[in-house]
């Protein structure tokens, strides 16, 4: 189906079949849910054997009682776990509840409103603080900032992360930026692992940016390689230990995606100076974090070998409903110019690009044959995207029959638009 070398006549052949495909789909009144990454029951019943874990030993090593109140920065077994996560040395890490996003939410506040490293340092001193946002991107980030009344500035997504030579020029040319998003390996939604250019261009960010310019590393899914030949994401820690930027890259993770979700532990890896200034806002915010479910968490994962070992029996799970994914995908598109996607090796989304002008009324197609997807423009901030034909696919909950079910209805949308929108056109 060659849209742009087609006739009047040819266009109208393929709308009436289409249109009948999707009717016929429409009857058989779906049920099916692809809009967020969240882990299936499968997965989480891989981590089940987390109640009773512990068996009624509260103590961690050196004797604190994780029942009680105290210990704001975490236990030092969930900073051990934390290292294996992230690969930062324990000394850099905080560990707080179940979701890193609440850990960013509450450093982005605390940037924001009281400074990272003092009340001088905080971005509301001057009148409009803007952060880079690479899109598409990951829509939790752009509510925190709108929320927090934070401009957010676009810079494209390349096949290596974030476009450098944009997100430099940015910086050089507004001293107003004060952060940047970035999921760097298994991007949110692309799948995109940033190069290792890219790793060491971002570390560099901290010597032409204001002082106060903090990059969000959301590292959410660091662990989540579908195959043991995955690429590899270079150490930002490292790359800015070497160039004299420390302070420049905050780190998040979380379990949440690795053993409940819902009752995870989140990962925060900073400076020294950085990590002072949450502290500060954590001291006034809570008496200290669970410290029962850090203590049940080392233990479930005493090291790196135990935590890469149950990665794999969730790319087991995961792999043929990326795969069932992907191959609707090529065989559909391959060649036709209807569509561009990643092929992710890992992380929990598929990105598809329609024809420019489609991406909503695939979206509504597919809500009116039963399918849910995430919402056309979710993938940017405010949810306008420019080119109207991002759409995230997030195929883990349903099973495997299911995604193959939900990507015939989402395949026969996308033609079904693209060939209506061709017609408009005459």
């Amino acid at each position: 189906m060659q849209l742009d070398q087609a006739t009047v006549e040819q266009l109208r052949e393929w709308e009436a079949e289409l249109a009948g495909q999707y009717q016929t789909i429409v009857a058989k009144q779906l049920n099916l849910d692809v809009t967020r990454g969240k882990p299936s029951a499968e997965q989480l019943s891989l981590s089940d054997t987390l109640d009773g874990f512990l068996e009624g030993n509260y103590q961690t090593d050196n004797g604190t009682d994780t029942r009680n109140y105290g210990g704001i920065d975490g236990i030092a077994e969930a900073k051990r776990l934390g290292s294996d996560l992230m690969g930062v040395p324990a000394s850099h890490i905080l560990v707080g509840g179940n979701a890193s996003l609440t850990l960013m939410y509450q450093t982005v506040l605390t940037a924001y409103q009281f400074g990272l490293t003092g009340p001088e340092s905080a971005w509301k001193n001057i009148d409009k603080p803007k952060v880079i946002c690479p899109v598409p991107g990951y829509d939790r980030h752009f509510t925190v900032c709108e929320q927090l009344g934070i401009e957010m500035i676009t810079a494209p997504m390349t096949a290596t992360g974030p476009d450098m030579d944009a997100v430099e020029a940015l910086i050089k040319a507004d001293s107003s930026i004060r952060g940047m998003w970035c999921v760097p390996k298994y991007s949110n939604p692309t799948g995109v692992v940033y190069s290792d250019e890219t790793v060491d261009r971002i570390a560099q960010l901290g010597n032409i940016a204001h002082a106060d310019f903090r990059v969000f590393w959301d590292n959410a899914y660091a662990v989540h390689d579908l195959n043991s030949d995955a690429p590899q994401l270079a150490s930002v820690f490292d790359a800015c230990a070497k160039h004299g930027t420390d302070n420049t890259v905050i780190q998040f993770a979380s379990t949440s995606k690795i053993t409940h979700a819902g009752a995870g532990v989140a990962f925060m890896a900073a400076s020294d100076a950085n990590l002072a200034g949450i502290k500060k806002f954590l001291g006034a915010a809570t008496i200290g974090p669970d410290k029962v479910n850090q203590l049940r968490h080392a233990h479930f994962l005493p090291n790196r070998d135990v935590l890469m070992s149950h990665m794999q029996k969730h790319a087991e799970l995961l792999q043929p409903r990326f795969d069932a994914v992907l191959t609707a995908l090529d065989s559909a598109f391959t060649g036709t110019g209807l569509g561009s996607w990643e092929t992710p090796q890992g992380g929990y989304f598929v990105s598809f690009d329609t024809r420019p002008g489609c991406a909503k009324e695939t979206v509504r197609l597919a809500a009116e044959a039963g399918v849910k997807l995430t919402p056309a423009g979710a993938t940017f901030p405010y949810g306008q995207d420019p080119n109207d034909c991002n759409i995230r696919i997030a195929p883990s909950v349903p099973s495997v029959d299911e995604v193959v079910g939900a990507m015939e209805v989402f395949v026969t949308c996308v033609k079904l638009a693209s060939v209506r929108q061709a017609l408009s056109k005459q």
